[in-house]
């Protein structure tokens, strides 16, 4: 069998033994142990233009803002064509040129606070594959516990999306419509100073989001493609802004259709109501032609 590695991948995925392969991953475990840092706190409440107070030791971390911690720290040597650290560390060596942040679900007990020493503990909870229109899919499922010394703060599942160039002509997926109404919303430009300074503060070297030839001519995109993350931090961030006391318990978002530098969204919420009378809001991002390009709700407690 052929091996997996960087310089295969983008020459698809098409036998059965290599997926046998990359699930051979599932299981593999790492642990980092951090610190929540006051800088890069204030450093993203400044890139998203809040006014927030000084973050001093103690101070609660808010929801996904864990992502300021835990950096890939891959050397130069070891990142690959696409920005990111070459395949075959601790994510599979999926044989395939695009990835993805698709979407998580995380779950909240306890807030962070400046000043804590945390750590995550990683595992490869899944991989599979899936056949759409535009060639396989390959879904690489990651769960983290984040823990501080009042015990396990957080649990996330993430979901990694590899999948081919697309081919000349081939299909696009039919793009749904946004929710019609939403009772607060706020527009968002996405240009490029703020895909970079959020790229920076994650340390995150994926060139789709901050190298404009990259992504139009090797990757074939329109423009910068917006951070999934990001896009997710804004929902609560909007969430936040509209009800800044709510403690959010759990949040799930799936990223639906990528949002670029070239065009104005929006961020939207609804309140909701959810089972055994529980407090529910749904969020969405909705692109400048009205499509949904992210489903998410938050439940609160």
């Amino acid at each position: 069998m052929q091996a997996v590695t960087e310089e295969t991948a983008g020459k698809g995925m098409d036998t059965a033994l290599e997926l046998e392969q990359l699930r051979s991953w599932i299981g593999r475990t790492e642990t980092h142990t951090d610190h929540v840092c006051a800088a890069p706190v204030a450093a993203l409440a400044a890139t998203l233009d809040r006014a927030d107070p000084e973050p001093l030791p103690g101070s609660d971390l808010p929801p996904l803002w864990h992502w300021l911690c835990f950096t890939p720290q891959a050397r130069a040597s070891e990142i690959g064509p696409d920005g990111h650290a070459k395949r075959g560390g601790f994510l599979p060596p999926v044989p395939l040129p695009r990835r993805m942040w698709a979407g998580g679900r995380l779950q909240f007990n306890h807030p962070l606070q400046v000043g804590d020493e945390i750590t995550r503990l990683s595992r490869i909870a899944d991989v599979s594959v899936k056949h759409g229109r535009s060639g396989a899919l390959v879904f690489v499922t990651v769960r983290h516990e984040v823990s501080n010394a009042r015990g396990l703060a957080l649990s996330e599942e993430h979901d990694i999306v590899y999948r081919d160039n697309p081919a000349p002509g081939a299909p696009q997926p039919e793009p749904q419509a946004a929710p019609a109404g939403a009772a607060f919303s706020r527009e968002i430009l996405p240009d490029p100073v703020l895909l970079f300074r959020y790229s920076a503060l994650t340390f995150n070297g994926h060139r789709i989001h901050y190298d404009r030839p990259y992504a139009t001519e090797v990757e074939g995109y329109p423009g910068l493609i917006v951070h999934g993350p990001l896009i997710a931090t804004l929902l609560l961030d909007l969430l936040r802004r509209e009800r800044p006391e709510a403690r959010v318990r759990r949040f799930v978002f799936k990223a639906m259709r990528p949002v670029f530098d070239i065009h104005r969204f929006s961020v939207c919420g609804q309140p909701e109501a959810g089972a055994h009378g529980e407090q529910r809001v749904a969020l969405w991002a909705r692109d400048h032609e009205g499509f949904l390009a992210m489903q998410a709700h938050a439940e609160l407690g």
